[in-house]
């Protein structure tokens, strides 16, 4: 199956920093790990645009970052804080709440 180019990065930005703290919220992450996730939803996404994504999860702290070593490669590895299980649980809500406006009644 071919995937269709996303339309609107912008619109799609907010749906991925979601998908980024869930599965961060299951376990921790790391970025060939996320885009590869990412891909399995339709996303393609680069590691230009997911790094500056998690950096900017990282300040609001919603992420934690630590460096895991393996033999002489590092890997940076990420994991939600209670603030971004706050912020997911949220969201959760606002999304749930969109999906109904979206599905429900509209016959889409």
């Amino acid at each position: 199956m071919k995937r269709q180019p996303m339309p609107d990065k912008d619109l799609y930005g907010g749906l991925i920093r979601l998908h980024v703290l869930h599965h961060a919220g299951e376990e921790p992450i790391f970025g060939l790990g996320i885009i590869e996730e990412l891909r399995r939803h339709g996303y393609e996404i680069s590691a230009g645009t997911l790094y500056p994504m998690l950096h900017g999860l990282e300040k609001k702290d919603y992420l934690r970052s630590r460096l895991e070593r393996s033999g002489q490669r590092g890997r940076r590895v990420y994991e939600i804080t209670p603030a971004g299980r706050e912020a997911l649980a949220a969201a959760r809500i606002k999304v749930k709440e969109l999906f109904g406006e979206l599905f429900e009644g509209n016959g889409g």
